[in-house]
């Protein structure tokens, strides 16, 4: 019977996910299929409840991308804290008692891909953006020493749960317009989660620019308009690649053996494959 996994969202055709799943299972020498399949907002229940019906496949785990993290939720048997504190869950794996345990692995690929470029402490950051990776970005910063994050959104009033999970984390969390980003004091870091392809129609402060490093989530088209622009003004960026690559190795670890903190047989030998397929 063939071990099969796939990343779920919408779009989904450009998702990289597929090569870096594979190369490591490649690696791992584990003869898994792993796919990239269509899954819009309110079909996740319907493609569930047709994995629990296929009798030719063991289905393994699901990655999931927007706009499924907060919907999977409502379908979940179980899930880490880390998923408890952002709200939201980017990972699944099937038990072997036919219980759906849920995982982020978003919080950790974003801590990892920092730490690769020298960033392990925070005390102010910026946050642009308020959707489920918003809230996985809020509980990184806040993992990372974070005391104060302004976060910038087009529409305010539907950043409440942002707040308010600052506020759960312990952390000082001020909402604001998108527009005061040009305006915006300094910060050690900024993490944009908005949509690859997405233009701001505005020019961040030159204080912020000078200070802060940006981590852009999106990776494709790369650069976006906004780490492209941070860059033309002498800015540092991190590319997205690098927390996908991270939050993959996480997946690729709770699918081998269910826990998120086990490292793989020979990890530095995976990772450098995975790495090297995209």
């Amino acid at each position: 019977m063939a071990t099969r996994l796939a990343v779920l969202g919408s779009p989904i055709g450009h998702s990289k996910s597929p090569v870096l799943h594979r190369a490591a299972y490649g690696r791992l020498g584990l003869d898994w299929r792993y796919d990239a399949i269509e899954v819009g907002s309110g079909e996740l229940a319907g493609f569930l409840e047709r994995v629990r019906a296929d009798a030719d496949a063991a289905w393994r785990g699901l990655s999931l991308t927007m706009p499924l993290k907060h919907e999977v939720l409502d379908h979940l048997d179980g899930a880490d804290r880390l998923v408890e504190l952002a709200g939201a869950a980017n990972t699944v794996r099937f038990s072997d008692d036919g219980t759906v345990q849920g995982f982020n692995t978003d919080i950790g690929g974003i801590v990892r891909t920092l730490g690769e470029a020298d960033v392990d402490r925070v005390h102010r950051g910026v946050l642009v953006g308020g959707g489920a990776t918003a809230s996985s970005a809020l509980v990184a910063m806040a993992e990372l020493g974070a005391a104060e994050v302004e976060v910038f959104v087009r529409s305010p009033e539907r950043a409440i749960g942002v707040g308010e999970l600052g506020r759960r984390l312990g952390l000082v969390v001020e909402v604001r317009p998108l527009a005061d980003l040009a305006d915006a004091a300094s910060a050690e870091l900024v993490v944009s989660t908005v949509p690859g392809g997405t233009d701001l129609g505005l020019r961040p402060s030159d204080e912020l620019v000078a200070s802060a490093l940006l981590l852009d989530v999106a990776y494709e088209p790369w650069p976006s308009a906004l780490g492209a622009g941070w860059l033309d003004r002498g800015g540092r960026v991190v590319h997205g690649l690098g927390m996908l690559l991270h939050q993959a190795l996480l997946q690729v670890r709770i699918f081998v053996s269910g826990d998120p903190f086990q490292p793989l047989p020979d990890e530095a030998a995976v990772l450098d494959v995975m790495r090297r397929s995209l």
